[in-house]
């Protein structure tokens, strides 16, 4: 597969595509319209590539940055921006994704137009209703992945357990053989980060 699925939600995953946002040199995923026709097709919004041209993924980038801006300004506090709100909000209002029979099944085809349609609208539900209350970052302080905390207690730390709860249980493990403090994830305000804390670790 070309791209990562940790987050568990379309709109979010689809926010994720930019990679450690922070770093002086993010990695994105959404290269080329090819990579947004594989993104489609990966995550199971559509079953066959869309075929999408430049200009969609021009409309994708566009979407995808509106969608991370609310979804930030939701974890700072922040009112959300006009802007932001319309871009999601007329990609939502478009014709989404139609599920149609064929022999042996259904199948999801759809333009990249509508595509974005269905993505749009998991953000709709996500940023208006109550699930925003369960949106976190992962605790790796390089990645800026966002989720829903399902978990019992709201005590999930890393966007995958896979892959960055694994690098910093590593770190943390290093850094007990060093006798270094242990590492454990923090929040200060409403973005995760890391920090040293005293004491043994559990």
């Amino acid at each position: 597969m070309e791209h990562a699925f940790p987050c568990g939600n379309l709109a979010l995953d689809f926010a994720g595509s930019l990679r450690a946002r922070r770093n002086a040199d993010p990695r994105e995923m959404l290269r080329t319209a090819r990579s947004l026709d594989a993104w489609f097709r990966e995550s199971g919004v559509t079953d066959v590539e869309p075929r999408s041209a430049p200009g969609d993924l021009v409309t994708a980038v566009a979407l995808r940055e509106a969608i991370y801006d609310l979804v930030r300004a939701r974890l700072v506090g922040e009112r959300a921006d006009p802007g932001s709100v319309a871009v999601v909000n007329e990609t939502a209002a478009r014709p989404p994704v139609v599920p149609r029979l064929v022999l042996g099944g259904r199948e999801l085809t759809a333009t990249a137009d509508q595509a974005l349609s269905s993505v749009a609208r998991v953000a709709v539900e996500v940023l208006g209703g109550t699930d925003a209350e369960l949106l976190k970052e992962c605790g790796r302080p390089e990645c800026t992945q966002v989720y829903l905390d399902l978990s019992r207690g709201f005590r999930r730390e890393w966007c995958a357990m896979a892959t960055c709860g694994n690098k910093m249980k590593a770190l943390a493990h290093r850094a007990r053989q060093r006798g270094n403090p242990t590492i454990e994830p923090s929040r200060l305000g409403t973005r995760w980060a890391c920090r040293a804390t005293a004491g043994k670790p559990s």
